[in-house]
C-alpha cells in the first residue's frame, strides 16, 4: 500500500474510507475496534494525499505514508479516547503520545481507531465491559484471543492491513496464531515502552500483527529504537529488519519442544499436528531439528504469577471505583497486594537464575520451536465466564509455551502453517537468540514461501 501511494496508484483518502466503510460494516460481527478515529482518520488521510501531490521526490516519503493502522487500545493517543479494557476509564482522554504512537506517525501512518483489549491487557482473551468480546474471524462463536485480540481480529477481518499490538505474556503470539496472522514480539528493550510505561520487569513490549513477513519487518524497522529513560537496550540489528526478512536464512540449527512449562497442561492433537508438520518443513528446507534439553520448566511459573499479580496493581484506581473492576482483574491485584517487596525480589532472582543455566543452552540454537498455544481457538466465554480461580488455570493451560520468552526477554514470531479441518488456524512459534529477530524474520519468510498463506481468507473477508 505505501509503494502504491507513493507511485499515485492509491490515494491515502481511497485507502482510508475503504477500511473505515469495512469496519462500519464488520466490527459489530468482529469487536475489533473500541474507538474508531474516521474524521481525525479523513483529515490526516487529507494530508498525506496532499503531501504526494506536492513531493518532489516521492521516494522521500515516510515508509508508512498513507497507510491506515489502528492503536491497541492500552496504548496512549494524545486527544484519543483510551480505556485500557475497563469501564474505570470509560471517559478517559490521551493526553500524551507513547513513544510508539509517535514513531507510527512520523512514519506517515493514518490512525483508524483504537483496537480493542481485555481490562490492562492481563487476560489471553479479549472480553471487557466496555466493547463487544473480540472474535476471530474464522469463526464468529470463539475468541480472538488477547491480549491484543482486537488487533488480531481486525487484521484477520480485512478491517486493517496491520496492527500494532504488545506482548506481556504472549499478548501478539496468542491471537495471532487465533487469528491465521504473523506475529512477532521483539527483544527486550527493541521497543521503547516510554514515556509513560514503566518496564521494570521487562515483561512487555511492542510489536507487529500482520498478514506476512515482509509487512512485520518493515512495522519493527519503524516502531524499533531506544528512547531516553529506557532500562533495557536490545542488541543491535545489522541492516534492516525488512532486508532480512528478503534473505535466505542459510542452514540453521533449530531445537524443538512441545513440553509445556505449565505442569499437566494436555497439548491438543490438533497442536500437535501443527508442531509436527513444521519440524519436517524445516528439514525438508535443509535445517537441522533436534529435541531441546529442558529448559525453563515448571519451576518457573510460580514466580511469574506472582510477577503478574504484582503487574495487576500497577494500573492506578481510586479506591471507590476497584467494585467496578472485572471479578479477574480484582483477583489478580489481590494477589499482588498480598506480595511483599522481600517476595518480589526473591521471585525476580529466581527467574534471573533460571536464565543464568538456560542461556548457555538455548544459545547454542538459531532458533527453537513450539506449538505456539496448547489448544485450538476457544469458544467466547470459554474463560471469562468462569471464576477468577479456574479462569486463570484455564489461561495457563491454554497458554503454557508463550510466557517462557517475556521472562527471557528472547525474540519470538507465531507462523501461521496449519488450519484445522474445521477451518481453524493453529500458529507454531519458533523463539530466537537475544538480538535474533533478524534469522527470525528470514526464517519465517522461508516458511511462507514454502508454504503460502497469504491467500487464506475467512469468509468474512468478502461480506
Amino acid at each position: 500500500m505505501a509503494a502504491a501511494v507513493r507511485v499515485g496508484d492509491v490515494s491515502p483518502v481511497e485507502l482510508t474510507d475503504h477500511y473505515l466503510d469495512r469496519i462500519e460494516r464488520l466490527n459489530p460481527q468482529v469487536g475489533a475496534y473500541v474507538t474508531v478515529t474516521a474524521e481525525r482518520a479523513r483529515e490526516e488521510a487529507a494530508r498525506a494525499a496532499k503531501a504526494v501531490h506536492e513531493a518532489r521526490d516521492r521516494a522521500d516519503l515516510p515508509p508508512l505514508h498513507g497507510v491506515p493502522l489502528p492503536v491497541k487500545d492500552l496504548n496512549m493517543v494524545n486527544g484519543v479516547r483510551v480505556t485500557y479494557g475497563s469501564t474505570v476509564f470509560g471517559d478517559l482522554t490521551g493526553f500524551a503520545d507513547d513513544s510508539v504512537v509517535t514513531l507510527l506517525r512520523q512514519a506517515g501512518s493514518v490512525l483508524l481507531g483504537k483496537t480493542a483489549t481485555p481490562e490492562f491487557g492481563l487476560p489471553c482473551y479479549t472480553e471487557s465491559g466496555v466493547a463487544p468480546p473480540a472474535r476471530t474471524p474464522w469463526d464468529l462463536s470463539r475468541s480472538a484471543g488477547g491480549s491484543s485480540g482486537g488487533a488480531a481480529a481486525a487484521v484477520a477481518a480485512g478491517l486493517a492491513p496491520a496492527a500494532q499490538g504488545s506482548d506481556g505474556g504472549g499478548s501478539i503470539r496468542i491471537p495471532s496464531s487465533v487469528c491465521g496472522l504473523f506475529g512477532l514480539k521483539p527483544t527486550r528493550g527493541r521497543i521503547s515502552q516510554g514515556p509513560l510505561n514503566g518496564d521494570l520487569f521487562g515483561l512487555s513490549t511492542n510489536g507487529p500483527i500482520t498478514r506476512s513477513v515482509r509487512d512485520a519487518a518493515l512495522l519493527l524497522d519503524v516502531m524499533a529504537g531506544p528512547m531516553p529513560g529506557d532500562l533495557y537496550a536490545a542488541p543491535p540489528v545489522e541492516g534492516t529488519f525488512l532486508s532480512h526478512a528478503e534473505r535466505p536464512p542459510g542452514r540453521l540449527r533449530i531445537a524443538r519442544s512441545r513440553e509445556p512449562a505449565v505442569p499437566g497442561a494436555p497439548v491438543h492433537p490438533d497442536c500437535v499436528a501443527a508442531y509436527e508438520e513444521a519440524s519436517e518443513l524445516l528439514e525438508e528446507l535443509g535445517h537441522e531439528v533436534v529435541e531441546l534439553p529442558p529448559v525453563l520448566g515448571p519451576a518457573m511459573v510460580p514466580h511469574f504469577e506472582l510477577l503478574w499479580g504484582v503487574m495487576a496493581t500497577l494500573t492506578p484506581v481510586p479506591e471507590d471505583q476497584e467494585q467496578h473492576l472485572q471479578p479477574l482483574t480484582r483477583w489478580l491485584r489481590e494477589r499482588g497486594r498480598a506480595t511483599s517487596a522481600r517476595s518480589l525480589f526473591q521471585a525476580h532472582a529466581a527467574l534471573q537464575a533460571a536464565l543464568r543455566a538456560a542461556f548457555p543452552v538455548m544459545d547454542e540454537f538459531d532458533a527453537i520451536l513450539h506449538p505456539t498455544l496448547a489448544q485450538p481457538p476457544v469458544p467466547v466465554g470459554y474463560f471469562h465466564d468462569q471464576e477468577p480461580a479456574e479462569n486463570f488455570e484455564r489461561q495457563k493451560n491454554f497458554t503454557p509455551f508463550c510466557a517462557a520468552y517475556n521472562v527471557s526477554g528472547q525474540p519470538a514470531v507465531t507462523v501461521p502453517l496449519h488450519w484445522t479441518g474445521d477451518g481453524l488456524p493453529i500458529g507454531i512459534m519458533l523463539a530466537g537468540r537475544l538480538g535474533g529477530e533478524g534469522t527470525l524474520l528470514s526464517l519465517s519468510a522461508q516458511l511462507e514461501e514454502a508454504r503460502p498463506w497469504i491467500g487464506r481468507r475467512p469468509a468474512l473477508w468478502t461480506a
